[in-house]
């Protein structure tokens, strides 16, 4: 998830409403592109478990491998292209006066938050036809387990310290 998406109109699922405000959580935001560029997770369903976890919802590997597989395409065809293009324009004005590179950029920024709003729209949907996740005791366990379950998924270890920061923030977001 950009930057942007703290500044964002609170509209959509509540799965988009929840992202917006728990993404404002200090320390998440970079804990969050750690994850991403470093273990290659999907932002986007880390928040879905993040959301499902703060309704005491643990999620399996085998249901994060089925979410997946429901929005991989879109995250493939739209919003990993897009955050590309956005990284790229980053201080490269090329040719053009650094303004109008700048304003390009954000316009791909806010792009990249549609299409995330979007992968965000079809998870929620994904959501409503089944229950997902068993119920955890605490929201607080339902994130430790649902983030594990990520791990083993994607077959590989999760950094530490990136895993603590986003527990640490949802605990904070939790008593807020």
């Amino acid at each position: 998830m950009t930057q942007a998406a703290s500044k964002a109109s609170p509209q959509g699922s509540p799965l988009w409403q929840f992202s917006l405000d728990f993404y404002r959580t200090p320390g998440l935001a970079e804990a969050c592109i750690r994850l991403q560029d470093e273990a290659g997770i999907d932002v986007n369903l880390l928040l879905f478990l993040f959301w499902n976890a703060s309704l005491k919802r643990q999620l399996s590997a085998a249901e994060i491998a089925a979410i997946d597989g429901h929005v991989a395409a879109w995250r493939r065809n739209a919003v990993v292209p897009l955050r590309g293009i956005r990284r790229a324009l980053k201080g490269a004005a090329g040719p053009l006066p650094a303004g109008d590179a700048e304003l390009f950029r954000t316009k791909v920024k806010g792009l990249e938050l549609e299409a995330e709003r979007l992968q965000q729209q079809a998870l929620y949907e994904f959501s409503r036809s089944a229950p997902l996740g068993a119920v955890a005791q605490t929201a607080q366990e339902a994130a430790r387990g649902s983030i594990a379950a990520y791990q083993v998924f994607a077959g590989r270890r999760f950094p530490d310290t990136a895993v603590d920061a986003v527990l640490g923030a949802f605990e904070k977001y939790q008593q807020h």
